[in-house]
């Protein structure tokens, strides 16, 4: 889990007590008080065996000891998904296009821009902009988009371009340097030149290699995401981490993954201590969407009787792993250098282990919260935790709030990559309000860096204007290339 160019850790991180129970009441509440820090292996055991809602009261009292108990937040954005032509072929994807088929698309300029005159029409400070990973689309191209935005919209926040499109950026553009991070500096700097202000989180998906190499094919690997973040930290950008569970890994390589964002924001926080420079200021997390995909067609787990008195083969391959440690334990000369190797497991100990990758264990409304609240107990060095109501839909995601999260993330009036995957919630401001205050709290809009911009407390907030509830109902989100019907195919242009 080192980096040789990792900066040296100057922050002091809270004590860690691995002789402690993690359902230790003392050790939680120092936890609470940010005076220490769980070990992965008292999160292990916090998420198998502390009841639901007792863990929902600890990740409550954190997140209001971080964020008071008055305000929680949401952000006006728009997700604008420009391409969705990639060369990858992760499985639980059902966004991608190979470039040829009918719903191919790649937006003009004039196509992106006339979204955005919709979203600041609106009172939208932000968009997200993400996309496939083009291999016909070269650098020029980009940094015409960005200053195109930027001398159209020039207050707008750019917050695109996740480091597996950053990744691909360097196969594709092949910049000067001569390490990755060179190389993906060399790039980032220009686009930020260009336009763009932040990074987003997107491609983090699981982090845990056995886990990506099943699902994300052709898309980089955790070391290259990380240091795609650390770059941008290192540039002085504001980024989020993210994390798709609920597919095929075990429990424990959820963990992993929090441990790594959690060790990663150590070393952006310590790089220049006391000064506002880069760093995650966001986890977001949310359960794999099966429909139309892949791996989506995977039987579930337990759908043979047989396998219900097995360990879940992800939590076996997860056990023998051992957060990362496991590659070291596997006999020399039975595996490649740091990757892990399925056939050195014993049938014995592992007896599910053939089942790894053909079956999936979805996530649903318990397992999503407790999943949630674990990263703000877990996660004591970043800022905001965001409730995915998006995908789990308007009421569990405001039960949220109760689960350790600040923010309600983003009215959401386009999405394209869940949607695509059988996920269609869309909310207005007003809902939004009603949810943050029914919950109890005073609804704010904020921007990128969770600053507030406007606080909804009195009788002119969105929703306490509304007269008919019935016009606010929740929608399906606008898609770029819905199945039917059919569109045709969408070419790269600019103005």
């Amino acid at each position: 889990m080192a980096d040789s160019a990792a900066a040296v850790v100057l922050h002091a991180p809270p004590a860690q007590h691995a002789g402690l129970s993690g359902l230790d009441a003392g050790l939680l509440g120092a936890v609470v008080a940010g005076q220490a820090r769980l070990t992965p292996e008292q999160a292990v055991e916090i998420f198998h065996k502390m009841p639901l809602p007792e863990l929902g009261r600890w990740a409550d009292a954190r997140c209001r000891a971080l964020h008071g108990d008055t305000f929680r937040t949401f952000i006006i954005d728009r997700n604008i998904n420009y391409t969705n032509v990639c060369n990858a072929k992760c499985t639980f994807c059902a966004f991608r296009r190979d470039g040829d088929e009918h719903d191919a698309y790649t937006l003009t300029y004039d196509q992106i821009h006339a979204k955005i005159r919709e979203l600041v029409a609106i009172g939208g400070t932000q968009i997200l902009m993400q996309g496939g990973m083009n291999p016909e689309l070269p650098l020029q191209w980009y940094l015409d988009l960005l200053s195109g935005i930027k001398r159209e919209f020039p207050k707008l926040h750019v917050h695109a371009f996740s480091p597996p499109e950053f990744i691909e950026f360097v196969h594709f553009f092949n910049p000067p340097g001569e390490t990755l991070r060179e190389k993906i500096r060399w790039v980032m700097v220009r686009l930020r030149e260009a336009g763009l202000d932040s990074l987003p989180g997107g491609g983090g998906e699981i982090f845990a290699d056995p886990v990506r190499r099943k699902i994300g094919l052709g898309k980089c690997d955790a070391e290259s995401w990380l240091t795609c973040m650390n770059v941008a930290h290192e540039l002085g950008m504001f980024t989020s981490a993210t994390m798709m569970f609920g597919h095929i890994e075990g429990y424990a390589d959820r963990v992993h993954h929090m441990w790594l964002v959690r060790e990663w924001q150590d070393r952006a926080l310590g790089a220049q201590a006391g000064t506002r420079s880069g760093h995650y200021k966001a986890f977001i997390s949310w359960p794999f969407q099966r429909e139309n995909t892949p791996l989506g067609r995977v039987p579930d787990w337990g759908a043979d009787p047989a396998e219900l008195g097995m360990e879940f083969s992800g939590d076996a391959v997860a056990r023998a792993w051992d957060f990362g440690r496991g590659v070291a334990k596997q006999p020399a000369g039975q595996r490649a250098a740091d990757v892990f190797d399925f056939g050195a497991m014993d049938k014995r100990e592992y007896p599910s282990a053939h089942l790894y990758g053909k079956r999936v264990r979805m996530s649903m409304a318990s397992d999503y919260l407790r999943t949630q609240a674990l990263s703000r107990l877990f996660l004591d060095n970043v800022y905001s935790i965001g409730s995915s109501w998006v995908t789990m839909g308007p009421h569990i995601g405001q039960l949220g709030l109760m689960y350790g999260a600040n923010d309600m993330g983003s009215v959401m009036m386009e999405e394209n990559v869940v949607s695509s995957a059988g996920t269609t919630y869309c909310l207005d401001e007003a809902v939004l309000c009603r949810l943050i205050r029914d919950s109890g709290f005073v609804p704010a809009q904020r921007d990128n860096t969770y600053d507030i911009l406007r606080v909804h407390a009195g009788a002119d907030a969105p929703d306490m204007r509304v007269k008919d509830w019935s016009e606010h109902r929740a929608r399906k989100t606008h898609q770029q290339a819905p199945r039917e019907p059919k569109l045709a195919k969408v070419t790269v242009g600019a103005t």
